[in-house]
């Protein structure tokens, strides 16, 4: 079973590339539509040119950053509060935020409680 084509607005990804930043806007949703016609941020504009220019190993902290059809195939190491998580940019990604992508909260694991902790705590076995 071959695998099926990937479609944003039913476009392709090829015709999502060859589009400008504009026309790319106009099949985004309003939220989207708006942040880009208001314009970048400078940090937002050097994470751009980094990405136009190829480079390698590229770090932000613009979790805001729109996911445009430029950035597909691309690896960009997201700031998570503490350090940089790699985000591998596909397909599906179109029209989302960076930081949507690089969770900044982790699981809480507990473990046991600690002796003496509360009156239940007691019946534990103390190793």
């Amino acid at each position: 079973m071959a695998k099926k084509e990937f479609t944003f607005k039913g476009k392709t990804v090829d015709e999502l590339k060859a589009m400008s930043l504009n026309e790319a806007a106009q099949l985004m949703t309003s939220r989207q539509r708006r942040t880009i016609k208001r314009g970048f941020t400078e940090q937002q504009k050097i994470l751009l040119k980094k990405l136009r220019a190829n480079e390698k190993n590229i770090e932000t902290q613009c979790r805001d950053m729109i996911i445009l059809p430029e950035m597909i195939g691309k690896t960009i190491k997201v700031h998570q509060g503490k350090e940089f998580v790699p985000v591998m940019i596909e397909d599906g990604m179109i029209g989302h935020c960076l930081g949507e992508f690089a969770l900044t909260r982790k699981k809480v694991a507990h473990s046991a409680p600690g002796i003496g902790a509360t009156r239940s705590s007691a019946s534990l076995s103390v190793k």
